[in-house]
Protein backbone atom coordinates (compact mmCIF):
# COMPACT_ATOMS: atom_id res chain seq x y z
CA UNK A 1 0.00 0.00 0.00
CA UNK A 2 0.88 3.57 -0.92
CA UNK A 3 1.79 6.33 0.79
CA UNK A 4 -0.82 8.98 -0.12
CA UNK A 5 -0.30 12.10 -1.25
CA UNK A 6 -2.92 15.00 -1.79
CA UNK A 7 -3.49 16.08 -5.24
CA UNK A 8 -1.42 18.49 -6.72
CA UNK A 9 -2.84 22.16 -6.29
CA UNK A 10 -4.38 23.46 -9.74
CA UNK A 11 -1.84 26.11 -11.12
CA UNK A 12 -2.82 29.12 -13.31
CA UNK A 13 -2.71 27.53 -17.22
CA UNK A 14 -0.32 30.07 -18.39
CA UNK A 15 2.96 29.99 -19.41
CA UNK A 16 5.66 32.02 -21.42
CA UNK A 17 6.83 30.98 -24.75
CA UNK A 18 10.52 30.49 -23.64
CA UNK A 19 8.80 28.21 -21.14
CA UNK A 20 6.99 26.21 -23.38
CA UNK A 21 10.03 25.57 -25.36
CA UNK A 22 11.84 23.86 -22.27
CA UNK A 23 8.85 21.63 -21.61
CA UNK A 24 8.65 20.39 -24.75
CA UNK A 25 12.51 20.05 -25.33
CA UNK A 26 12.49 18.28 -21.81
CA UNK A 27 9.51 16.03 -23.11
CA UNK A 28 11.55 15.68 -26.20
CA UNK A 29 14.75 14.64 -25.00
CA UNK A 30 13.59 11.79 -22.20
CA UNK A 31 11.16 10.44 -24.97
CA UNK A 32 14.04 9.98 -27.67
CA UNK A 33 16.84 10.14 -26.02
CA UNK A 34 16.89 8.86 -22.16
CA UNK A 35 13.99 6.56 -22.46
CA UNK A 36 15.51 4.03 -24.82
CA UNK A 37 18.84 4.65 -23.66
CA UNK A 38 17.56 3.14 -20.19
CA UNK A 39 15.29 0.78 -21.66
CA UNK A 40 18.40 -0.71 -23.53
CA UNK A 41 20.38 -1.06 -20.45
CA UNK A 42 17.28 -2.90 -18.68
CA UNK A 43 17.12 -4.99 -21.36
CA UNK A 44 21.28 -6.07 -21.17
CA UNK A 45 20.83 -6.33 -17.41
CA UNK A 46 17.50 -8.31 -17.78
CA UNK A 47 19.97 -10.85 -19.48
CA UNK A 48 22.54 -11.38 -16.44
CA UNK A 49 20.20 -14.06 -14.94
CA UNK A 50 18.25 -13.69 -11.47
CA UNK A 51 16.32 -10.11 -11.83
CA UNK A 52 15.76 -10.14 -7.82
CA UNK A 53 19.04 -9.25 -7.11
CA UNK A 54 20.25 -7.70 -10.24
CA UNK A 55 20.82 -4.24 -9.15
CA UNK A 56 20.91 -2.66 -12.92
CA UNK A 57 17.87 -4.23 -13.57
CA UNK A 58 15.74 -3.04 -10.54
CA UNK A 59 17.35 0.72 -11.24
CA UNK A 60 16.45 0.93 -14.73
CA UNK A 61 13.01 -0.43 -14.05
CA UNK A 62 12.89 2.63 -11.88
CA UNK A 63 13.96 4.94 -13.61
CA UNK A 64 11.85 3.93 -16.63
CA UNK A 65 9.10 4.57 -14.13
CA UNK A 66 10.23 7.63 -13.43
CA UNK A 67 10.69 8.68 -16.74
CA UNK A 68 7.39 7.31 -18.17
CA UNK A 69 5.41 9.49 -15.25
CA UNK A 70 7.36 12.31 -16.13
CA UNK A 71 6.28 11.93 -20.01
CA UNK A 72 2.94 11.56 -19.11
CA UNK A 73 2.93 14.69 -16.85
CA UNK A 74 4.43 16.76 -19.51
CA UNK A 75 1.92 15.54 -22.22
CA UNK A 76 -0.80 15.89 -20.50
CA UNK A 77 0.12 19.00 -19.15
CA UNK A 78 1.01 20.76 -22.43
CA UNK A 79 -2.47 20.03 -23.66
CA UNK A 80 -3.82 22.62 -21.07
CA UNK A 81 -1.24 25.73 -20.62
CA UNK A 82 -1.85 28.67 -22.73
CA UNK A 83 1.00 30.26 -24.37
CA UNK A 84 0.89 34.26 -23.58
CA UNK A 85 2.79 35.62 -26.84
CA UNK A 86 1.24 39.15 -26.79
CA UNK A 87 2.15 41.95 -24.42
CA UNK A 88 -0.78 43.79 -22.43
CA UNK A 89 -1.55 47.31 -23.50
CA UNK A 90 -1.12 48.75 -20.32
CA UNK A 91 2.43 48.73 -20.04
CA UNK A 92 2.44 50.90 -16.76
CA UNK A 93 1.21 47.83 -14.72
CA UNK A 94 2.57 44.53 -13.25
CA UNK A 95 1.07 41.67 -15.18
CA UNK A 96 2.17 37.99 -16.52
CA UNK A 97 5.39 38.14 -18.08
CA UNK A 98 6.38 41.00 -16.22
CA UNK A 99 10.01 41.78 -15.84
CA UNK A 100 9.66 44.03 -12.03
CA UNK A 101 12.52 46.04 -10.01
CA UNK A 102 11.48 46.12 -6.39
CA UNK A 103 12.84 47.25 -3.48
CA UNK A 104 12.73 45.39 -0.13
CA UNK A 105 11.90 46.91 3.14
CA UNK A 106 15.18 46.69 4.22
CA UNK A 107 16.73 48.71 1.03
CA UNK A 108 17.64 45.01 -1.21
CA UNK A 109 16.94 46.17 -4.78
CA UNK A 110 15.91 42.90 -7.02
CA UNK A 111 14.58 41.96 -10.15
CA UNK A 112 11.84 39.22 -10.84
CA UNK A 113 9.94 37.97 -13.52
CA UNK A 114 6.43 36.87 -12.85
CA UNK A 115 6.02 33.11 -15.20
CA UNK A 116 3.84 30.38 -14.63
CA UNK A 117 4.06 27.49 -12.09
CA UNK A 118 5.00 25.20 -14.47
CA UNK A 119 7.97 27.27 -15.27
CA UNK A 120 9.36 29.07 -12.31
CA UNK A 121 13.24 29.13 -11.23
CA UNK A 122 14.38 31.11 -8.53
CA UNK A 123 18.16 30.89 -9.54
CA UNK A 124 16.97 33.24 -12.90
CA UNK A 125 14.42 35.10 -10.88
CA UNK A 126 11.19 33.72 -12.05
CA UNK A 127 8.63 33.96 -10.08
CA UNK A 128 5.27 31.88 -10.21
CA UNK A 129 2.19 34.00 -10.97
CA UNK A 130 0.52 31.85 -8.10
CA UNK A 131 3.36 32.84 -5.51
CA UNK A 132 2.29 35.30 -2.94
CA UNK A 133 4.58 38.13 -4.09
CA UNK A 134 3.26 38.09 -7.69
CA UNK A 135 -0.45 37.71 -6.46
CA UNK A 136 0.73 40.90 -4.34
CA UNK A 137 2.54 42.68 -7.46
CA UNK A 138 -0.34 41.72 -9.90
CA UNK A 139 -2.61 45.18 -11.45
CA UNK A 140 0.44 47.37 -9.20
CA UNK A 141 2.23 50.26 -10.59
CA UNK A 142 5.62 51.55 -10.44
CA UNK A 143 6.32 53.60 -6.92
CA UNK A 144 3.55 51.71 -5.30
CA UNK A 145 4.76 49.98 -2.03
CA UNK A 146 2.97 46.86 -2.29
CA UNK A 147 2.53 44.37 1.49
CA UNK A 148 3.45 40.40 1.30
CA UNK A 149 2.08 37.67 3.32
CA UNK A 150 4.91 34.96 2.56
CA UNK A 151 5.97 32.02 4.65
CA UNK A 152 8.51 34.17 6.41
CA UNK A 153 6.57 36.80 7.32
CA UNK A 154 4.79 39.49 6.18
CA UNK A 155 6.94 42.19 4.66
CA UNK A 156 7.02 45.59 2.38
CA UNK A 157 8.40 46.21 -1.39
CA UNK A 158 8.28 48.71 -3.42
CA UNK A 159 8.17 48.58 -7.63
CA UNK A 160 10.75 50.86 -8.62
CA UNK A 161 10.43 49.38 -12.26
CA UNK A 162 8.14 47.47 -14.99
CA UNK A 163 9.28 46.40 -18.28
CA UNK A 164 8.16 43.37 -20.65
CA UNK A 165 10.71 41.42 -22.76
CA UNK A 166 9.61 41.37 -25.93
CA UNK A 167 7.50 38.40 -27.56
Amino acid sequence: MGRYRPPRPKGTALITPEGETRLRRELDTLWRTERPKVTQAVQDAAKNGDRSENGDYIYGKKRLREIDSRVRFLSKRLEVLQVVRELPDDHTRVFFGARIALVDDDGTERRVRIVGPDEFDPARSEISIDSPMARALLGKSEGEVVSVVAPGGEREVEILRIDYPSL
